[in-house]
Parts: C-alpha cells; sequence; structure tokens
C-alpha cells in the first residue's frame, strides 16, 4: 500500500467507524515505534481536513534503561517537529510488577493505560488513539483463543472500546471517581485496517526513521510467541490462517452484537439496580437461552465495572450457576465483586471499602457482640450504626387509623430496605425505655406485627426472605422481656401504637458505613 492510500485507508476506517468528531481533542498514545509513529503522522496530516486537536503522550517504562531513554528523546523530538504537544511520563514497571505480583505484561498495560487516561484527563481529551495494527488483530485473536475465551474474546480488537482502568495505584486512591471519568474515555484503533509492514514502509518513505524496541524479539512474552513460533506455524498448515482469523472476529462480531442487542431489550424486564446492587430476576433469565444468560450477566458485570476486563467465561459460568443453587450461594470475581444468592434474585454488587453501596453493605455492617443499651431519649453510636430515639406525645390530631396506618407503613418485608425501614414507633409505656440492641439467639421468637400467636425469628427470617448472609448482621431491638424489632423488616404487634397510645417512642436507625 502506498503512502497515499494509507492515508486515505486510515481517514475512510475512521469516518466508517465514526472514531472521531469535529472539534475533539485526540491523546495520540506513542511509543517510538513504527506503528505508532504512522498514526501520529498520518493524524498530524489531517488535522485540518478533520478538525482536530492532537496531544502525544509517551509512558518510559523503564525496563530498558538507555533504550528506553532514547525512546523518550525521539518521542519529543518528532513532537517538536510536528508542533504537537507531548506530555512524556516515567514508571516503575518492574517495582509495580513486584507490588503487584503479576506479569510484566500485565504491570505494563495496567501503567500504560493509567498513564493515559490522566493525560486525556488533564487536556480535556475523552479519546486516545492507539496504533494496533491487523498484525495485533491477528495476534490478539489467537491469543485469546489460547486463553479459552468466549464468542465476545473472539472478536479481538474493536475500532472503538472503553479505556479498561487500572486495579493499581491511581485507582486505590479514588476508585469510584475514576472509573466515572474512564466510562467516558475511549480507546480509538485507526489502523486496524493496515498491517505492520505498511506502517513501517510509511515510515520509511516519510523518512521518519521510528524506534526499535528490543523487547519486542524477548520470547518470554506471551504476544511475542505467538508472533515469532506459533503464527509462523500455523501459516505453514494455512497460509491464509490471519484471513480466517480476521474473518472469524468478523463473525463473532456480528453474532456478538447481535445478542447484545436482545440482552439490552431484555434488561429492564430482567434487572434492577437498588442502592448500587443489581439483581437479576431468577425465573425469568433461567428460561432464556444459554447465550442471552451469558449476555445478561456480563451486562450487569459492565454496568458495575465499567467494563469486564479480566471477566472470565468461567466467571460468567460460576454467577450463572447461581440460577440453581440454594439461596445463600456466593460467588467472589475479580476487581471485588461479588454475587449472592437470594429466593427470587441473583444480586451483583461491588464490595470494595470505598464503594456506596447501600444493599450490598447490609452484610458488612460489624457482627453485634453483646448488648448495646439505647440512650432513650438521646442518640446512641456503635460500629456500623447510628440511633436516634425521641419521644413524642399523641395529640388529638392523630386518629387512630392514621396511627394504625404509620404502624403498617413501618413493617417493611422487602430484601431491599430503603431508608424509612429503618424509622419505626412504638407505644411507649409497652415498650419503655431500658432498650438494648443485640444480634440474634437461638430460640429467639416474637409477635410479627399484625399476628396474635408468636413466630420464632428463624422461621420469619426464612419467611420474610431475608438472605442468610445478613441475618446475623440485623440489629435487634429488645427490652428486657421481649424482641420490639426486628430492624428494617417488623415490630412486634404487641408494642404498636393504639387508641390507647399516649406518647409514641420513635427509632431511627442511620448506617455509619
Amino acid at each position: 500500500m502506498k503512502m497515499i492510500e494509507l492515508e486515505s485507508s486510515v481517514k475512510d476506517f475512521i469516518r466508517q467507524h465514526n472514531l472521531i468528531s469535529p472539534g475533539e481533542t485526540i491523546v495520540v498514545a506513542v511509543s517510538g515505534g513504527a506503528d505508532s509513529v504512522c498514526l501520529l503522522h498520518v493524524l498530524a496530516g489531517c488535522q485540518a481536513e478533520l478538525d482536530i486537536k492532537l496531544y502525544i503522550a509517551h509512558l518510559n517504562h523503564q525496563l530498558r534503561g538507555a533504550e528506553s531513554e532514547a525512546d523518550a528523546k525521539y518521542v519529543a523530538d518528532l513532537a517538536a517537529r510536528l508542533d504537537v504537544p507531548v506530555t512524556v511520563g516515567k514508571r516503575d514497571v518492574a517495582a509495580y510488577k513486584a507490588e503487584r505480583a503479576c506479569s510484566t505484561e500485565e504491570a505494563a498495560r495496567e501503567l500504560r493505560y493509567d498513564f493515559l487516561a490522566k493525560v486525556a484527563d488533564d487536556v480535556g481529551a475523552n479519546r486516545v488513539a492507539i496504533g494496533h495494527t491487523r498484525d495485533d488483530q491477528v495476534e490478539t485473536i489467537l491469543m485469546h483463543i489460547l486463553r479459552g475465551t468466549g464468542t465476545s474474546g473472539l472478536r479481538g480488537l474493536e475500532p472503538c472500546s472503553p479505556i479498561p482502568y487500572s486495579k493499581g495505584m491511581s485507582l486505590r486512591a479514588s476508585p469510584v471517581s475514576l472509573r466515572a471519568k474512564r466510562s467516558n474515555l475511549l480507546a480509538i484503533r485507526p489502523l486496524l485496517d493496515v498491517t505492520r509492514e505498511e506502517t513501517m514502509n510509511y515510515c520509511q518513505e516519510h523518512q521518519l526513521e521510528p524506534r526499535i524496541d528490543s523487547s519486542n524479539l524477548s520470547l518470554s512474552f506471551f504476544r511475542n510467541r505467538c508472533r515469532l513460533e506459533l503464527l509462523p506455524l500455523l501459516r505453514e498448515y494455512n497460509p491464509n490462517v490471519d484471513q480466517a482469523l480476521l474473518r472469524l472476529a468478523e463473525i463473532a462480531s456480528d453474532d456478538v452484537s447481535f445478542i447484545q442487542r436482545q440482552a439490552l431489550q431484555l434488561w429492564e424486564e430482567m434487572a434492577k439496580l437498588e442502592d448500587g446492587v443489581i439483581y437479576l430476576d431468577k425465573k425469568k433469565t433461567a428460561v432464556l437461552s444459554l447465550a442471552l444468560q451469558r449476555e445478561l450477566i456480563k451486562l450487569a458485570l459492565a454496568r458495575i465495572l465499567g467494563n469486564t476486563r479480566d471477566i472470565e467465561a468461567k466467571h460468567i459460568e460460576a454467577v450463572r450457576g447461581l440460577l440453581s443453587k440454594p439461596v445463600g450461594k456466593r460467588v467472589s470475581l475479580p476487581h471485588n465483586i461479588v454475587c449472592w444468592n437470594e429466593y427470587d434474585e441473583v444480586a451483583i454488587a461491588s464490595q470494595s471499602p470505598e464503594s456506596s453501596q447501600g444493599a450490598a453493605k447490609q452484610s458488612y455492617v460489624p457482627l453485634l457482640q453483646g448488648e448495646f443499651p439505647l440512650k432513650v431519649p438521646g442518640e446512641t453510636i456503635w460500629p456500623g450504626w447510628r440511633v436516634i430515639a425521641s419521644i413524642a406525645p399523641v395529640t388529638a390530631s392523630f386518629s387512630l387509623s392514621s396511627l394504625q396506618g404509620l404502624s403498617r407503613a413501618k413493617r417493611g418485608n422487602s430484601t431491599k430496605q430503603s431508608q424509612s425501614s429503618l424509622v419505626a414507633e412504638f407505644d411507649l409505656r409497652i415498650a419503655g425505655n431500658e432498650l438494648f440492641v443485640r444480634q440474634r439467639q437461638p430460640g429467639d421468637s416474637f409477635y410479627p406485627l399484625g399476628m396474635d400467636v408468636p413466630k420464632k425469628l428463624q422461621r420469619f427470617m426464612v419467611d420474610a426472605k431475608i438472605p442468610l448472609s445478613w441475618r446475623d448482621h440485623i440489629p435487634l431491638v429488645c427490652s428486657p422481656r421481649q424482641i420490639l424489632w426486628v430492624v428494617g423488616w417488623r415490630i412486634d404487634d404487641r408494642v404498636k401504637v393504639t387508641e390507647t397510645t399516649r406518647e409514641i417512642l420513635r427509632l431511627e436507625f442511620i448506617r455509619l458505613l
């Protein structure tokens, strides 16, 4: 392909996939190699035509000593020659690898994307151009196959996809805000229709003299072994194996797109989001085709994480298995995702300490060790909770029906409790003011509101479909004589407000997580 044809091909690819909009600032990731240098030079030549501004980002991984320093200088000099602003950064990949106990490839990738995201945020860009070529696409598809990918992985690299967030340094600082920012940050790949040989020829014709990364020849890296050893061997079996893999990716992309559209149409019927937790309806999901079950689970994970990076087929199958497992079964996934089985739903949430999940936090309220006396009236604080107790007289303006209606409103028997279900009113004369809070104990029973016979607390929790993992964390408000309130679910019928009530005790529980 001649350089004019290459430039035209890249521009056509950009338009075909709507990779760039007029007026945008595009961060170009430039390593100094032929692919990224070709990409930069092509985009620089059509800035006016595309109505875009460019900004170069180069990261020194500090893995090759003087060679890495020379790469950084080359990129800085090229930026000056093209009159494009540049940020050159450094990250200690080796130290990060040791800290994370991961591969060099993974450490470099995480730090690189973390750096690119920061540069994009600094310059107000929401797209990062990366010099992945058709050869990279072939290698990626093959690597995914060898690692045991599902259909989605067969697509390989996409022309446009979200920038994956890092599990590393920056993410620990502010995971929620960083994920929110990166959900709008896209990686674009304008060279996916261009071969590596064509980028090298382009650089030679323009006398760009790109850098050669010696680590690309090291067989210690998985991608290099695929490129230098496996693909040449496969081409002996099928000289057109590259085209076969690309065709497979195209077919897989069409199939996945269809399934995704179907899943999106079913989303509102099958799933709901409450307090940061996604609940999938078990009965409705279980009757769907396996392909749609998997896609709904991936969609739920993507909505919590921002992407499904590091989520493998085995993880999806583990979550799908919850559809037929007993209540209380749990599955842990990468990035602190936890899934658990409820009576009618599978719940999916993040258990990151920094997250502000509502219902998911129920299981993270500390267990109550012993008894905690309540100040009545007044405010009591202990780990996980703040309780406000107030006393008010019943005035003539309150009718019996309104008081009983208020009591009924406080029953609450859903497994997803709202803040209002953490407030209850009682007849002060019967409840008394010598109250304390404790954890459930064997043999506990009470008279659930509306019942005139006692019920075992264990049976009540089962009937109310309270998740097993929550039960030991639910506070019980007690007097020396009885349980007054299973907080968030039901008060005892004997302490309800009636026509004889003269003073109302109001308790409000507030989570401190």
